[in-house]
């Protein structure tokens, strides 16, 4: 399929917003939109730009919470201050496993049937735990352990398909958290992640230069990150995360089905 830059860039934007927050891997989906289209890959410093677009997503909806956690150490708000040591915690595993297995993640867990077996399998998990876990916890009564916990699955989500807001979410699920305080926590905790990341791979974008496929990319992923955000935040207040896990199951039948129709 011959399409521009700028239009390639601006579906792969909307797709990195929209499923960096929605529980169903955007790491999968960016590699399985390419595939199926034939695109080719955009590279690193398009990849870090996509991060990016995301992260600012993030500060302009978290803002006045990382403001008060920020401030939490200088005046005596240990609510806040406690949040912020365990979202500090709760990166930790991600940081370390993000660099022990950084050349599997971008070679041998990219292929679209270990994506499809992974999303498949996280979607199950999602599906079951959401339904039988009850809603009794809210972040303040996670204590260090949990955010280990729920950080250790943040880093499994080096592996595509697995989905870094699925996992974390799952497994603040299991721990009984509410479905928007998990919601919440799991973007509070993607914050360090995203900019550790962002950062480490910023040497690619600035050697690049910026160009106008990086901005578009950049846009459509900040705008649509913002709607994933605030659209998951207000429909889990009434609504469970089953949906998601048949979504994924869905993807899973799809993308396992067209990789056997070309093999």
């Amino acid at each position: 399929m011959v399409t521009s830059p700028q239009f390639q860039a601006g579906v792969l934007g909307a797709v990195q917003g929209l499923t960096e927050f929605l529980p169903v891997s955007s790491s999968a989906h960016l590699v399985i939109v390419p595939w199926l289209f034939k695109w080719t890959d955009p590279g690193l410093a398009f990849d870090v730009v996509l991060h990016l677009g995301t992260l600012v997503a993030l500060l302009i909806y978290y803002w006045r919470e990382w403001l008060t956690m920020a401030a939490s150490p200088f005046n005596g708000d240990l609510k806040n201050r406690r949040l912020l040591i365990l979202l500090i915690v709760a990166s930790v595993p991600g940081a370390i496993i993000g660099v022990l297995l950084e050349k599997q993640a971008e070679t041998v867990f990219r292929s679209p049937l270990l994506i499809a077996v992974t999303l498949g399998l996280m979607g199950l998990v999602l599906w079951f735990f959401d339904w039988i876990a009850p809603q009794r916890r809210k972040i303040d009564n996670l204590t260090i352990k949990d955010a280990l916990i729920v950080g250790f699955c943040q880093a499994l989500a080096i592996i595509p398909g697995v989905s870094r807001s699925g996992a974390t979410i799952t497994m603040a699920r299991i721990l009984h958290l509410e479905r928007e305080d998990a919601a919440n926590f799991s973007f509070l905790m993607a914050t360090p992640i995203i900019a550790g990341a962002g950062l480490k791979e910023s040497v690619h974008l600035v050697h690049n230069g910026i160009n106008a496929a990086l901005a578009v990319g950049f846009l459509a992923s900040f705008g649509f990150g913002i709607v994933a955000i605030a659209f998951l935040i207000q429909y889990v207040r009434s609504h469970s995360y089953r949906s998601f896990g048949w979504y994924r199951l869905a993807a899973a039948i799809f993308v396992a089905a067209v990789y056997m129709l070309r093999h």
